[in-house]
């Protein structure tokens, strides 16, 4: 359980391919939906990480050096491509990056080669992000289409999700695009995530519905839909290790690094980045830690308890991660399942080596 493990051990078909797989967000959801994944992922780190958890990695960490052929019986693809050179923070060179990839999106649909065109980018990280839709497109022209495609990653990425999607629903998928809001789906975390699910076949396709209330600074936590639960609390997900506490941001609000932001363990935290250590706690016990431990940062991102982060750069893997409970939701709804919100809570909260042997889809106990 120490070591990587080949795409076609003997345990059984790989049903999932994870492509730009990081430490597992998404292979952890994937494990409580009693699927098999494999994660394909070039980052040293991530990948020891992964090994020490267990889960299926290709031998070949790049995207680029793997092909759909390589798991013959996955029928779901799912992925997370690096969103750096596109993003529409900043200067205009984000901007005119955005509009390179879709004007890819576009052509790479037409079957056209832009073999040449992403050779010339100013970083290969930007032609990463048309490897799904490649993929994709690869698999359908070797008459092994992909049934079910999810792809994630921060809101700047939306224009391109759509763009992909317009591509995929003239191959046949029905796509479903836009933005989700973690807390809505019981991350103690307020953290945004642009997704597409496309099922082949299909007409229509839906998002995830929200399970949870929306979270919004000194709104009283029972108003909104009373339909909907609470939204979860740090204090919640946190529990033992904390006392009660305040987090004071490690971002200015409003752009002034002087107005950082302050939220109190009864409330959800701000997003998880890779300098979510730069947090500032305020314990009201004075004996606690001033700031998060990787384990409380992992925890915040609804990883299970005591998952093994390893290697080096913890933190950033952490920060990188899809949140396991909100990737949970998405592949449910993507693949028509229905989640046991019970079981889920209790894999949240169990141990990484309980938890792995939790089923949350509804009716499975």
């Amino acid at each position: 359980m120490g070591s990587d493990l080949s795409p076609t051990d003997e345990q059984g078909s790989i049903q999932m391919v994870d492509l730009f797989a990081g430490p597992g967000g998404l292979d952890v959801a994937a494990t409580w939906l009693g699927l098999r994944a494999s994660g394909v992922e070039w980052d040293r780190n991530a990948r020891t990480t992964r090994a020490a958890a267990g889960l299926i990695t290709a031998p070949e960490g790049d995207v680029r050096d793997n092909k759909p052929s390589d798991f013959p019986e996955a029928s779901i693809l799912v992925g997370g491509p690096p969103c750096q050179t596109f993003t529409v923070a900043g200067s205009g060179a984000g901007r005119r990056a955005l509009t390179t990839v879709l004007d890819l999106v576009r052509r790479l649909g037409d079957n056209e080669d832009i073999t040449e065109t992403v050779d010339q980018l100013d970083d290969e990280r930007t032609g990463l992000v048309l490897q799904p839709l490649h993929w994709a497109l690869e698999a359908q022209k070797n008459g092994a289409a992909y049934k079910t495609i999810v792809l994630e990653q921060v809101p700047a990425v939306l224009p391109v999700w759509q763009g992909v999607g317009e591509v995929l629903k003239k191959k046949g998928y029905g796509v479903a695009t836009g933005l989700l809001k973690t807390e809505q789906f019981g991350v103690p975390q307020t953290r945004r995530r642009a997704i597409l699910i496309a099922r082949l076949g299909e007409e229509e396709v839906f998002l995830p519905s929200p399970t949870h209330r929306h979270y919004n600074k000194g709104m009283v936590r029972s108003s909104g839909d009373s339909r909907l639960k609470e939204w979860a609390t740090m204090g919640e997900a946190l529990d033992p290790w904390r006392s009660p506490f305040t987090v004071v941001s490690n971002y200015g609000t409003g752009g002034d690094p002087k107005a950082r932001g302050r939220r109190s363990h009864a409330e959800p935290a701000f997003t998880v980045t890779g300098k979510v250590s730069r947090n500032l706690l305020d314990d009201i016990v004075p004996v606690f830690k001033d700031r998060f431990t990787l384990e409380e940062a992992g925890r915040l991102q609804t990883f299970p308890a005591f998952y093994p982060w390893s290697g080096m750069d913890k933190a950033q893997q952490i920060g990188n991660a899809i949140p396991p409970r909100l990737a949970a939701h998405v592949l449910a709804a993507a693949l028509g399942i229905d989640i046991n919100l019970t079981q889920l809570d209790l894999a949240v909260k169990s141990a990484w080596d309980e938890s792995r042997l939790i089923n949350i889809v509804d009716g499975s106990d």
